[in-house]
């Protein structure tokens, strides 16, 4: 069966918070999961990677489409989660709407904040784990390349990031809006990845009062607090210190909730209910949801910050326009690459046809030449047979036809056997 290009998956589009944070796959679990994903379809996905980030996971596939209608029962069923809840969330893109998909995430325009910079370094992660896992084949390893120098050009040529607010941003915005002036207030982050990096270098522009960075690896969080003359704390230290901090932002791996209703509502009595931000970056959750009825916590998930930076203006709207001109160019450009390589085959069993014509008539002519007769004959008798093994299946080809298809074929002849001014 033929293969195509497909990808499906759900986003901070389609699917809340609550939906996105249940299929979300940490780094660690991607090659599990390509393995899985492999052994239950066999052959009929022959290349696979998987995006997961907290806005998106997304599976890009080359695949039979028996394969790829069942893939989204795979994908709930790996989650352990009911078909039903996750359908109606699910998008699909197959062929040039695939391809589209992928230049346009890879370039910011599918994101959260219009043009941020990180979706890129995961996709290429993303990528990079796919080919660890022996998942990755030419067709999918040229749609990425693609990919990423599509997004380059789109950044190269447009201004489609100059003017992204970013979550971090956001987040201090938020922030601001509760406390005024952040010069006095205690700043706990919860976690040492890249969007915490982030969200310190923006928080320690506000030039807080503290700030302290909590992680289960202790290196990790000295590293990041040295940067910005932060201080650092163990994770179990949370229930007896976060009482301490005004703003807390967290964004961590976990799978579980860090911070539960309990532990939040106890330090709200120890700050005698003066207010507290909460910021939750991760999926999933770090802090439970249930947190956000306390009327003095401000509890903003991923999917608030993203409401914040999603205004544009009129020159990112510009820059859209431009930079989806760019991005169809280039589809259309793979697709032919695509389309070149369904030939591919046929070519190959072309060529092997003409071998095995070769060696026949070859040993045809040897054995002629062993039995003494004259080299002029053999030579004859060898052009003599390779004209017509060349001609015997266009002949046959063009008697077995009639009206439209005799038409079709007397047509591409010429381009097919080209007349001796043709071969000048």
């Amino acid at each position: 069966m033929s293969v195509a290009v497909f990808t499906f998956g759900l986003n901070h589009a389609s699917a809340p918070v609550s939906v996105r944070e249940r299929v979300s796959l940490s780094a660690d679990l991607l090659k599990p999961a390509l393995a899985g994903l492999r052994a239950a379809f066999g052959g009929a996905v022959r290349e696979a990677a998987i995006l997961s980030t907290c806005n998106r996971t997304e599976i890009y596939c080359a695949a039979e489409a028996q394969a790829a209608e069942t893939l989204p029962f795979w994908l709930a069923e790996h989650n352990r989660l009911d078909t039903d809840l996750l359908q109606p969330h699910l998008y699909r893109h197959d062929q040039d709407s695939a391809v589209r998909h992928a230049f346009r995430v890879a370039s910011g325009l599918d994101s959260m904040v219009l043009g941020e910079p990180q979706i890129l370094g995961q996709m290429k992660d993303a990528v990079r784990a796919a080919d660890e896992a022996g998942s990755l084949g030419m067709l999918l390893h040229q749609l990425f390349q693609r990919t990423f120098s599509v997004a380059k050009e789109v950044r190269t040529q447009t201004a489609i990031g100059a003017q992204s607010v970013s979550m971090a941003a956001a987040a201090v915005r938020l922030s601001e809006r509760v406390f005024g002036q952040l010069d006095q207030a205690r700043v706990l982050f919860i976690g040492a990845g890249e969007m915490i990096e982030l969200c310190a270098t923006h928080f320690a522009a506000r030039k807080p009062r503290s700030m302290m960075v909590a992680n289960r690896t202790v290196e990790r969080a000295e590293s990041l607090a040295g940067r910005f003359g932060a201080h650092t704390m163990k994770l179990a230290d949370l229930p007896d210190r976060l009482a301490d901090f005004d703003v807390v932002v967290s964004c961590t791996a976990s799978s579980l909730p860090i911070l539960g209703l309990g532990m939040v509502e106890r330090a709200i009595r120890q700050r005698r209910h003066k207010p507290i931000v909460m910021v939750d970056l991760a999926v999933p959750r770090d802090i439970e949801s249930e947190v956000a009825r306390l009327s003095d916590v401000y509890l903003y998930s991923v999917d608030d910050l993203g409401h914040v930076v999603q205004s544009g203006t009129d020159a990112r709207r510009a820059a859209v326009v431009q930079a989806e001109a760019i991005i169809d160019t280039r589809v259309q450009g793979f697709m032919r690459w695509l389309q070149s390589r369904e030939a591919v085959p046929v070519i190959h069993d072309l060529q092997q046809a003409a071998a095995d014509v070769q060696a026949a008539e070859l040993e045809r002519a040897r054995r002629m030449l062993a039995r003494g007769e004259s080299p002029e004959a053999v030579l004859e008798q060898l052009a003599h047979g390779l004209t017509q093994k060349y001609l015997h299946g266009p002949m046959a080809a063009l008697n077995r036809s009639e009206g439209d298809e005799r038409r079709q074929l007397l047509a591409m002849v010429p381009r097919l056997f080209p007349g001796k001014d043709a071969r000048r």
